[in-house]
């Protein structure tokens, strides 16, 4: 049983995600005896309670963990491909435009398909604003990274211009509020997720985004569409001469990718709570913090699941120590440090197969060597016993 588990690549997947959040807490910790020694150890506490201070709060990790799940689950499936999607922010930002300008100007629709209407807007915009790093990366070579670093900044432009011209609110300096008939149903959450008189923003976003994980992972596992996409990632040259269409699964999974950044977009401005699409000349921050998720979940979409509401979970945990006095600089050094950690989770878990596996190796040559040995016995003793009746 230990050795199949030593086998599995799960176990070392968990364990150096571990290992990167608890360095990136114990730097944090330092940080926080650093700025306000006195009020130390309250806030590092308010940190590991994070979103477990009242239900309400455990809703608003649901609520922040949605769309950060989706991009997210965008990396991690560009990255299954062999490529790095750093390009979430554009593919975010297109997609909530999508979904906010169904919702706003959409109305003649009915409640159930609005909503359908503007996510489906949404997916399209963002597989639309992934297309073209991934066609540029299969037919010329153009490095995705840059690609998509470009689009990113065209997709805030081109959304900022598009809000003035087309839902825009001059008062707020932002995107009008969607239609009732297109928000995202509350299924009880609303009435679950409370404290008080104070009711969360959790959603059927949260549900969307575990089921998107599950389905990501069942085509990267159980079909041969999944099993093309990584033996591109492992290694292109060698897919392609097996007769897999590289190009194609290139293309494919930066469209997937975009959509489900996209996807993310929609969730997060479908739901309810009254946040729109601010005009401003700042890339959107969901797009990059999928990055650390990815990285933390190991580019497993369950993974990613888990690593997306722990982010949230930070998230919440940052809110609750400004009761103690730590300014917001503070908080954003803290889990930006625990996302720097993330980055290393590769390494972690290169470093405990090579230990692990290695007294593993050893087990099993010792356990090959008895085996011989047992094999080589009855040969032996007949012989043995032969000789001492002679004598």
């Amino acid at each position: 049983m230990m050795k199949k588990l030593l086998k599995g690549d799960g176990i070392y997947s968990f364990a150096a995600s571990l290992i990167a959040i608890l360095l990136g807490v114990l730097v944090g910790a330092v940080v926080l005896f650093v700025a306000n020694p006195a009020q130390a150890l309250n806030g590092l506490k308010s940190l590991f309670i994070g979103g477990f201070v009242d239900m309400k709060n455990v809703g608003q990790t649901l609520y922040y963990a949605t769309p950060i799940i989706m991009t997210g689950l965008s990396v991690g499936f560009a990255n299954k491909c062999g490529l790095f999607n750093i390009g979430g922010s554009g593919q975010f930002i297109v997609g909530a435009y999508a979904a906010v300008l169904v919702g706003v100007k959409c109305t003649f629709l009915p409640t159930g398909l609005h909503c359908a209407a503007a996510l489906l807007a949404a997916v399209l915009a963002g597989a639309l604003w992934g297309l073209l790093p991934g066609v540029l990366k299969a037919l010329c070579n153009v490095n995705e990274v840059i690609s998509c670093i470009m689009m990113n900044y065209i997709g805030m432009s081109m959304v900022n211009l598009l809000v003035r011209k087309t839902v825009f609110d001059q008062l707020k300096n932002q995107s009008k509020m969607p239609a009732a008939s297109a928000i995202l149903p509350k299924m009880g959450f609303d009435k679950i997720f409370v404290a008080g008189k104070a009711t969360s923003s959790a959603n059927a976003g949260i549900i969307i985004a575990i089921v998107a994980g599950i389905i990501m992972w069942v085509v990267l596992s159980k079909t041969k569409f999944g099993y093309e996409l990584k033996a591109c990632g492992y290694n292109r040259d060698a897919a392609k001469y097996a007769g897999i269409n590289e190009k194609r699964s290139i293309i494919m999974s930066m469209v997937i990718a975009g959509a489900l950044a996209g996807l993310g977009g929609a969730l997060m401005y479908l739901a309810g709570a009254g946040k729109g699409i601010h005009v401003v000349d700042t890339l959107a921050a969901e797009g990059f913090t999928g990055i650390p998720v990815a990285l933390l979940g190991m580019s497993n979409p369950i993974g990613i699941i888990f690593a997306g509401l722990f982010m949230a979970h930070l998230t919440m945990g940052g809110f609750n120590m400004q009761i103690y006095g730590f300014v917001p600089q503070v908080i954003d050094i803290i889990t930006s440090v625990i996302i720097y950690f993330s980055a290393f989770a590769l390494f972690f878990q290169l470093v405990l197969r090579k230990k692990f596996n290695k007294g593993a190796d050893d087990n099993a040559n010792a356990e090959k060597a008895l085996s011989a040995e047992a094999q080589a016995l009855p040969e032996v003793l007949p012989e043995n016993q032969g000789k001492g009746g002679e004598i």
